[in-house]
């Protein structure tokens, strides 16, 4: 599961720009209020854990140790205690009122077993009475296709590069949901910087399945963050649920 993208510095200092504050983000905030400890899976550069601590007690796991280099250097991260450790097999001997998988994080466990198993580290930390929410892209609207040249080239600006001409390119294997794609970062003196990833798209009934494989249970689907139940037809698959 090792990818370039996360785990190189010279990429991860591009991820702010390209991922920062949305809906997510400001959803997983409102629903942590009255929440004592919090959880942030694939918490990546912790704009969202540093934004929950405080209060609270607030952990964030990531396998990536340039993400949480950058988690622990931002404002409000020493507010948390952030552990380097793969989602599928980390436990912290603890439980959290409110487990966080945000940023399509979801979609890096590519295989039935390792949504499975991180279900299984889900049910592990969750207090009884305690919520989880995840999200995933929805295969039906195919949005692989929009990560051609063509259709994602933009323009991102940042202090000391300047700016960033940036683009995909992928491919996408339907037996297995997973689209590998290509992310491509190229300055205006023409260094290049690039990576390849690959995560899953799987299906509502694929993310249902794991889940109720670890004990767990789906209070609501959600189709947007903005909390619009699911169809579908919309964006995103998110699951939004505790214990069984």
């Amino acid at each position: 599961m090792q990818d370039r993208l996360f785990e190189d510095p010279e990429l991860v200092q591009f991820y702010d720009a390209e991922n920062g504050w949305g809906d997510d983000t400001r959803y997983c905030l409102a629903l942590a209020e009255g929440a004592r400890s919090v959880l942030d899976l694939g918490c990546g550069t912790g704009l969202l854990a540093a934004a929950l601590g405080g209060s609270r007690d607030v952990w964030g796991v990531d396998p990536a140790a340039a993400m949480l280099q950058v988690a622990r250097h931002r404002e409000g991260g020493s507010a948390v205690t952030w552990v380097e450790a793969d989602a599928r097999s980390v436990r912290l001997g603890r439980r959290f009122e409110l487990i966080v998988l945000t940023g399509h994080a979801f979609q890096c466990f590519l295989t039935d077993d390792d949504q499975r198993a991180l279900c299984a580290t889900i049910r592990a930390h969750l207090e009884p009475g305690g919520r989880f929410i995840f999200d995933s892209r929805n295969p039906a609207l195919e949005e692989w296709r929009e990560w051609v040249p063509d259709r994602s080239l933009r323009t991102i600006v940042l202090p000391g590069i300047g700016r960033v001409s940036a683009w995909n390119d992928v491919s996408f294997d339907p037996e297995t949901e997973v689209a590998s794609y290509d992310t491509v970062y190229r300055n205006d003196e023409g260094r290049l910087w690039t990576a390849t990833s690959r995560i899953r798209f799987a299906t509502k009934n694929n993310i249902h399945r794991a889940i109720v494989s670890a004990d767990l249970g789906v209070a609501q689907w959600l189709g947007d963050w903005q909390g619009t139940a699911w169809s579908p037809e919309a964006r995103e698959i998110i699951a939004l649920g505790g214990h069984a």
